[in-house]
């Protein structure tokens, strides 16, 4: 295979995998790895790095948009972002140094997880969350707007929500993957957030919670420009594609569809790494 027909057929790939994201939830990131490692032959670190770059690409481009529209609360996004930094860096630092058939074990579960929390109900919070002394002094309380104009939220369980973001961080270092659904359950169940700013949070988030673990990445020489390419582009395009799909199609429909296809990749993921395949 030439140069030019692999970065051609690993950018298709790409763009299918930032369209299952989008589709799903979850991003692009669980899908690239599985792709790069099992469609191409990709070294799991190699195929981290790149997934690690698309991650910031993604949410470079979401969040801005987010933010402008008033969903994202940047305070706690802020705050927030020091636990899953501090994860991140941790993460990536076991990441060169554990076994690869051991981080395929852990990816494959965390991709099965994922599509799991990805069925939970996502209603809006039923009751009113009274104001939480904490959470007032670091002035995290705010609105989002609904259609029935802007609504106030409090936010609560502070320390608990650090704690999980610091589980979550490290995730995302160690497997190259932007972990978002376990940063939406920080917010959304423990913090009780309501779920429209616990996602945009999550997105605003993921591509500085990358940014951290990527440099180690690149400083050992797992990030390679002819894999990052090519899949920063197509995973754009991709979940480009899949947000406005999703708005025409019936999204509950294609959640299932999809998260089992996640789930079939975590299997694989787990499969190959128990007989050496990684």
């Amino acid at each position: 295979m030439t140069t030019l027909s692999f970065v051609i057929l690993l950018w298709i790939g790409s763009l299918v995998a930032g369209l299952l994201g989008a589709l799903t939830g979850l991003g692009g990131g669980v899908v690239i790895v599985p792709l790069l490692v099992f469609g191409f032959g990709v070294d799991i670190r190699y195929a981290m790095g790149a997934s690690l770059i698309s991650v910031i690409a993604t949410s470079s481009g979401a969040s801005a948009a987010y933010v402008k529209e008033g969903y994202s609360n940047l305070r706690i996004g802020m705050f927030l972002e020091i636990a899953t930094t501090l994860g991140a860096l941790f993460g990536a630092y076991l990441a060169v140094r554990l076994a690869t058939n051991l981080i395929g074990v852990i990816f494959g579960a965390v991709l099965i997880l994922s599509a799991l929390l990805s069925f939970r109900e996502k209603p809006e919070q039923a009751h009113e969350v009274k104001p939480n002394r904490l959470a007032h002094r670091l002035n995290m309380d705010s609105d989002y707007p609904t259609p029935d104009g802007r609504k106030s939220y409090h936010v609560r369980n502070v320390p608990a929500g650090f704690g999980v973001m610091l589980g979550a961080g490290a995730l995302s270092g160690l497997l190259g993957i932007g972990s978002g659904a376990f940063k939406v359950l920080a917010m959304d169940q423990v913090m009780k957030i309501p779920f429209k700013v616990s996602t945009t949070t999550s997105n605003f988030m993921i591509g500085v919670t990358a940014a951290a673990s990527a440099g180690i990445y690149l400083r050992k020489g797992f990030i390679d420009p002819v894999l990052a390419m090519p899949v920063v582009l197509g995973v754009l395009i991709g979940s480009l594609i899949g947000t406005r799909v999703l708005v025409r199609a019936k999204s509950h429909w294609l959640r299932i569809v999809f998260s089992l296809v996640i789930v079939a990749l975590g299997i694989e993921m787990i499969y190959g790494a128990l007989t050496g395949r990684l």
